[in-house]
């Protein structure tokens, strides 16, 4: 199986792309599981629970691997666990540090922030996705995770990310 994740800001296309190349390959998306849990709580988010995203999310990826197919396409990693928890709360739970070190994606898609920004309830920091991004850049360059950016428009986001994934399988 081929693992994928996208990463990068905030409302840079990264849920947009996941379920076009979903339906492209005709297999399933792991969907961002933070909207899930987020939607559903009745309080402001805390650090704990961004542990509890954490453990969802992979728990999303291995019900998706155990499913088999040749492609799997996850909406977000630990990567952006890692980057989020840091940022707002100054620290991260050293479980997800560990989740991240043992992630096994073969490609990396790290979105730009060229596209307009789309308000969304969920989303907190409209000004800093140059910011965002180059922390992307940075875990990934250092982890030598196999990337690739992608920018332009939707269309050309799609064209460069199937060109890699195509690579792969």
């Amino acid at each position: 199986m081929i693992k994928v994740a996208i990463v990068g800001p905030e409302s840079t296309g990264k849920t947009e792309l996941a379920e076009a190349l979903a339906n492209l390959y005709q297999t399933e998306s792991v969907p961002e599981y933070s909207r899930e849990y987020l939607n559903n709580l009745s309080r402001d988010y805390i650090q704990a629970d961004l542990l509890k995203i954490a453990r969802g999310q992979l728990n999303a990826v291995k019900e998706e691997e155990e499913k088999g197919g040749r492609l799997l396409i996850a909406d977000t990693d630990m990567h952006v666990m890692k980057v989020w928890s840091e940022y707002k709360y100054g620290d991260c739970d050293p479980w997800i540090l560990e989740q991240l070190h043992g992630q096994d994606y073969d490609l990396y898609i790290l979105t730009d922030y060229d596209i307009p920004y789309e308000e969304d309830p969920l989303r907190e920091n409209p000004e800093d996705r140059a910011y965002f991004f180059d922390l992307y850049l940075e875990l990934l360059t250092a982890a030598e995770r196999p990337f690739v950016v992608v920018k332009g428009s939707r269309a050309h986001r799609l064209k460069m990310t199937v060109e890699r994934i195509d690579a792969l399988l």
